[in-house]
């Protein structure tokens, strides 16, 4: 009786693969995004801003992103800072960058870069607990950030590691030489 049942369990089985029906309705157009014309190309992209913080602009740097890039509330905004700078083995420069916020402790009290952001532009700032003015150049004048904007599909799956700027561009697929860098006065 089992093998019996179990007989006529893989003949249903096989007769359900093997039936085929009309083929249903065409369902609704669609966009496809890829001539610019029927829809927007949703990628991320990354910039690099240069800036001094001063007393004048009240220790922030203020970035307006292009209106060739449309960045939406739900994106994933991430700002890195050029940290420091080492040799690879055959001495050629290799950037390393931070993710903000970053602290420093100085001999004046906690230094905190960080920063904040709409759709619309990015502000990265100076904070601490100590008198701004007294900081040495190195902390304020000719810093370089790099400005990743992420699909928000990127930033909620938690596969991708945030923290490192070349996992990021790859998942973006924009290389260094793509990166649109920008001096601010």
């Amino acid at each position: 009786m089992k093998k019996m049942s179990l007989f006529f369990s893989a003949l249903a089985v096989v007769f359900m693969i093997s039936c085929e029906g009309p083929a249903g309705p065409p369902g609704p157009p669609g966009f496809d995004g890829f001539d610019g014309q029927d829809g927007i190309n949703i990628l991320g992209t990354v910039f690099e801003i240069e800036g001094s913080f001063n007393q004048a602009n009240d220790y922030a740097l203020l970035y307006e992103f292009p209106t060739t890039v449309e960045v939406f509330e739900s994106d994933v905004v991430l700002v890195y800072i050029l940290w420091d700078q080492a040799e690879d083995g055959n001495g050629d420069p290799v950037d390393i960058w931070r993710l903000l916020p970053q602290t420093r402790l100085l001999d004046q009290g906690i230094l905190q870069y960080n920063f904040d952001h709409t759709f619309f532009d990015v502000s990265v700032f100076l904070e601490s607990d100590f008198d701004l003015a007294t900081l040495q150049t190195g902390d304020t004048d000719n810093q370089v950030f790099r400005i990743a904007v992420l699909p928000a599909a990127y930033g909620t799956t938690g596969k991708l590691d945030t923290s490192n700027i070349d996992a990021v561009m790859r998942a973006l697929n924009v290389s260094e030489n793509e990166v649109q860098r920008v001096i601010l006065n």
